[in-house]
């Protein structure tokens, strides 16, 4: 995703981090890293960029980021509720102003009639100012079309310029 200048959605986040003073942290699952390594292809991402996390499992979303068992069991990893609170979670343990998390299915096999093959929920998660109250997380649910390698970038590339559109308006 570029905006009208070409300018990539990842350099796009730096300049929007960097001008608020604010911090990235970022909880992966089905894009494995990827938004990690877009953030850091971007030189001086070290003054806003915090970590990424790949939490593919249930195990390691339970153990580092503290996703409860009782969200997985209910609703499984590939939903609103797991995302929440993976950006959540990132956002908090990496003491970020902002968490993004990703959670779906890239395929080419694992769907359902409900949550087919290309599901994915983006989450961002924003701390505000302790005592303000003013601390927010949304969740938007997205189907992409692709292989598997496509449908990795899109969620990825759509879970930065959710980040942006964050940075930018909230």
């Amino acid at each position: 995703m570029t905006d009208d200048e070409g300018a990539p959605v990842e350099e796009r986040v730096g300049v929007a981090l960097r001008e608020a003073d604010d911090t990235l942290a970022v909880a992966e699952s089905c894009t494995g890293g990827l938004i990690g390594s877009l953030v850091t292809d971007v030189p001086g991402s070290s003054d806003y960029f915090d970590r990424s996390v790949v939490t593919y499992s249930y195990d390691a979303k339970r153990d580092l980021l503290a996703v409860a068992r009782e969200a997985l069991d209910d609703h499984g990893a590939v939903s609103e509720p797991v995302a929440r609170q993976m950006a959540r979670g990132v956002r908090d343990t990496a003491d970020a102003t902002w968490g993004v998390a990703t959670t779906g299915i890239a395929g080419p096999t694992g769907g359902t009639e409900e949550t087919p093959v290309g599901t994915a929920y983006v989450a961002v998660a924003h701390a505000a100012p302790w005592g303000s109250g003013d601390s927010r997380t949304a969740v938007q649910r997205y189907e992409f079309d692709g292989d598997r390698t496509t449908v990795k970038e899109r969620i990825a590339r759509q879970a930065l310029s959710d980040l942006l559109d964050a940075v930018e308006n909230w």
